[in-house]
Formats: structure tokens, sequence, C-alpha cells
């Protein structure tokens, strides 16, 4: 192995990955399986990176808040794990309010649907739960799409209030707004029907702050 494929490696990390997680498959592009793997090791040894399961890496953030150096979030986590099974994902339940700024209840299981297996991984006490979901639930959606949508389900039809329409409305763009609407009409008729609303009230948004 050379170790112009860990310089490379740790340079990716420290321009791409600061306080983020990943994995091996993460760059293949610069050297094979079983070199890259040797060379995030030996990156670990040196303690240029922490390991936090089995495969996934982060590369320590110092926090001057803290003092201490961060651990990597949950979510970061979920999406290298992701990444290396080639899966696609979307945060649910009390994971998907989080992620949509609609709690701010800290939980213990990180949760997302996927088109991959059922799988847990303990990172600490923190538990993080893939889902396997049918095809028509995630495939073909927008990240942000799956994620409003299994929001919006796990508040349910009835509870759903103004305020959660506006929170959902600040948290997208234009085009994630035009995207939602796209692909949200293959989901339940009565989700569409927020749908519209949230995006009918980001128009409303966008049109006053035009005007003033």
């Amino acid at each position: 192995m050379k170790n112009t494929i860990i310089t490379q490696i740790y340079d990716r990390v420290q321009k791409n990955y600061s306080g983020q997680a990943f994995t091996a498959s993460d760059f293949f592009d610069i050297g094979e399986y079983k070199a890259v793997s040797k060379a995030l090791e030996r990156m670990e040894d040196e303690q240029k990176i922490r390991r936090v399961l089995r495969g996934v890496y982060y590369c320590p953030k110092y926090s001057n808040m803290l003092e201490e150096y961060e651990a990597p979030s949950p979510h970061e986590v979920a999406l290298a794990i992701a990444r290396n099974n080639n899966w696609t994902i979307a945060p649910c339940g009390n994971t998907a309010l989080n992620q949509m700024g609609l709690s701010t209840q800290v939980t213990a299981n990180w949760s997302y649907i996927t088109n991959g297996p059922y799988k847990k991984y303990k990172l600490n006490e923190i538990e993080i739960i893939f889902k396997h979901r049918s095809n028509k639930e995630i495939t073909d959606k927008s990240y942000k799409t799956a994620m409003v949508i299994q929001a919006l389900k796990i508040i349910g039809r009835d509870a759903i209030t103004e305020k959660h329409i506006r929170i959902i409305s600040n948290n997208l763009t234009e085009f994630e707004r035009y995207t939602l609407m796209q692909e949200g009409k293959q989901t339940t008729s009565w989700v569409y029907s927020i749908i519209k609303k949230i995006c009918e009230r980001t128009d409303e948004n966008v049109q006053s702050r035009k005007a003033g």
C-alpha cells in the first residue's frame, strides 16, 4: 500500500468529512477495497480518525464551546451506512419530526425507512434502526419528499395544525416544494391534500416577500 493512498484519503476526509461519518466505499475511486481499508485502519491507529461502528469512521471535530471533540451525529452515521450499502433511506417517526424542525424531543432511537433490509445498529446509548418499506414509499422520491410524507404520517391526519404546515413550509426550498408536489401524487390522498397546503402556503410566503 502506498502512502499516497493514505494522503489522498486523509485530504478528502479533512475537506469533505470533517465531523461527519464515512466508510471505505466513499474512497473506492482512490483505491481498491483492501488498500482503502488498510489505509483507514492505519489512520485510526495514528488517531487521525476514529471508528464508531464496524467499518464506519469519523474525523473528530473539536468544539470550543464543549472543550472536547464532538461525536458524529446518529444521522451522519445513518447516512454513511446507507451509502455503504447502496440503500435509499429517509427519516421516519420522531426522527422525521426532529429533522423537519417539528420536535425538539431528544430520542434514543433514530429511525429510517429503507429499501434495504431491517437492521439495527448500536451507537453508544443510541439505536439506529432501518425499517424496510415497500418501494412505493421510498423509491423514486427525493430524500426531502419522503421525509415530509413520513413526518405527516407520524403526526396523523386529525392532529396536523397550521403551525405544522408553516414549519414544514419554511424548511423547503422552491425546488423542494415543486418536487414535493410532483412526487407526492403517489402517496395517500389525505397526505397529498396536506402537501398541497404546505406548498400553497410557501407560495404565499414567497409572494409576500417579493411584494415587500
